[in-house]
């Protein structure tokens, strides 16, 4: 006689069947969530750049980290370039691209590694599953985590859209303000002179200020001035706004100054210094260095041949300092 004996604890409960289930289809949706938000951002972006040495790591493209990272994205139909080889769009505005950074997990028995895209800003847009080998050559270690770590973009159908450009344009309505400008009364005799005058009607409307400014140039030369000229119509108005180059505290320190006036060339990014900032350009090189004063918005400069001083003015940035005797007034684009 053949006894069967049937051990309970070796055959899954009902109860178990249904936590690996549950756990399957939360594990699903998880995922599709990721590659459906992996897709919708990344498809905003025209460029991944590869930086040629990564964080953590002492010489450039250590191990073909950066090589091997470039290679793959390119084969996944990605537009991959290197940091220090932008395209000229790109050069101009940074944020068309990501990012890549790559997170070393390493422990002492296997290389782990994370691939992170950041967006201009530093803002993580996708995060890659960790990728691990226990391969003892680092080369072929960090290839091997790599690839597992880039296979998250197998499930991504990426394709660019580029965003659509926001409308700068503000439309102004004065109808009924003119209106009422038509019908009000002058002004009685005995208050002072006005230093604004105002002229409105139903199709024009000017404005001048007529309140005195310090001069900002020797005897013979042109005063800086601001004129603002406004065209009414029933439904819009438009604007043609001249500013002076020198700002009133300029003016106001130098009673016989010449200068000359720069326009801004390109973005500068501000990173953040214990005693004030580093403006950097897209390369990036370091532009100007800019500490604090007590004075809020003003900023002792330095660049790599001037000395002088950074200040906001009319929700703008200037840099000024002498050359050649010349007081220099340059606009700056930051973005903190």
């Amino acid at each position: 006689m053949v006894k069967i004996v049937c051990k309970l604890n070796e055959v899954p409960t009902h109860f178990e069947m249904f936590s690996t289930m549950k756990n399957l289809i939360v594990g699903l949706f998880l995922f599709g969530s990721f590659l459906a938000l992996g897709q919708t951002s990344l498809n905003e972006y025209k460029y991944i750049i590869v930086p040629k040495k990564f964080d953590g790591f002492r010489n450039e493209n250590q191990y073909q980290t950066s090589t091997i990272i470039k290679y793959l994205l390119t084969e996944k139909g990605y537009n991959v370039v290197y940091d220090d080889a932008l395209p000229n769009d790109l050069n101009t505005n940074r944020c068309l691209g990501l990012t890549v950074a790559l997170d070393d997990q390493s422990s002492m028995f296997s290389t782990k590694a994370i691939v992170h895209l950041k967006d201009c800003n530093g803002a993580i847009v996708m995060t890659t599953v960790e990728g691990k080998s226990k391969s003892k050559e680092y080369k072929t270690a960090y290839s091997e985590a790599i690839k597992e770590a880039l296979k998250s973009f197998d499930m991504i159908n990426y394709s660019y859209q580029p965003k659509q450009e926001e409308n700068d344009t503000v439309t102004l309505n004065f109808k009924n303000d003119v209106k009422k400008m038509e019908g009000e009364k002058s002004e009685p005799k005995n208050r002072p002179k006005k230093e604004v005058v105002q002229e409105a009607s139903t199709t024009r409307q000017t404005y001048e200020d007529k309140t005195p400014v310090d001069s900002g140039f020797r005897k013979g030369q042109e005063t800086a001035k601001k004129t603002v000229e406004e065209v009414v119509t029933s439904e819009e108005q438009s604007y043609k706004d001249y500013e002076p180059v020198a700002s009133e505290i300029t003016k106001a320190a130098n009673t016989d100054v010449r200068f000359s006036s720069k326009k801004a060339e390109g973005i500068l990014y501000a990173q953040e210094l214990p005693n004030g900032y580093q403006l950097v350009d897209s390369t990036p090189k370091i532009k100007l260095t800019i500490h604090n004063t007590s004075m809020k918005d003003y900023y002792l400069a330095k660049s790599e041949n001037q000395n002088g001083v950074v200040y906001l003015n009319n929700e703008k940035w200037f840099f000024e300092y002498y050359e050649d005797g010349t007081l220099i007034v340059e606009e700056l684009n930051i973005r903190f």
